[in-house]
């Protein structure tokens, strides 16, 4: 048991250092306030995670409104320029994409956008896995 246990960390670390993705593969942008209400929670402050790391979702992820709530772990993997940070961050689903179409899989927050991406305005591919 043990054994195996330490087969999945290596793997995992190895993957990380290879490049290997793990998770389902999409587009972010930023989308910018006002962010209340929400399809979610409405005007409720409360519904915001500590560090305003948030997103909203387009149709694909939106699952009939059974998204709220959900939590994903989330990289910047590529787009133009190199935009990507070195971070992975956590963020929790608050909103169904107002726009339509949606311009991107996952629109974030400005302060979760600014936490995996060099540049405000770019469209960025990221991987992102539930939690």
């Amino acid at each position: 048991m043990a054994l195996m246990a330490i087969a999945i960390v290596a793997m995992s670390f190895l993957s990380y250092e290879l490049g290997i993705v793990l998770g389902d593969i999409g587009t972010a942008t930023k989308y910018n306030p006002p962010y209340l209400p929400t399809k979610c929670h409405g005007n409720r402050q409360d519904q915001f995670p500590p560090g305003n790391l948030f997103v909203s979702v387009s149709e694909g992820l939106w699952d009939n409104g059974a998204a709220c709530g959900r939590r994903y772990r989330l990289r910047c993997l590529s787009g133009n320029d190199r935009p990507c940070k070195d971070a992975t961050i956590d963020v929790r689903v608050v909103d169904f994409c107002r726009k339509s179409p949606c311009p991107s899989t996952i629109l974030l927050s400005g302060d979760a956008f600014s936490a995996v991406s060099h540049s405000p305005s770019a469209k960025i591919n990221v991987e992102y896995i539930q939690i």
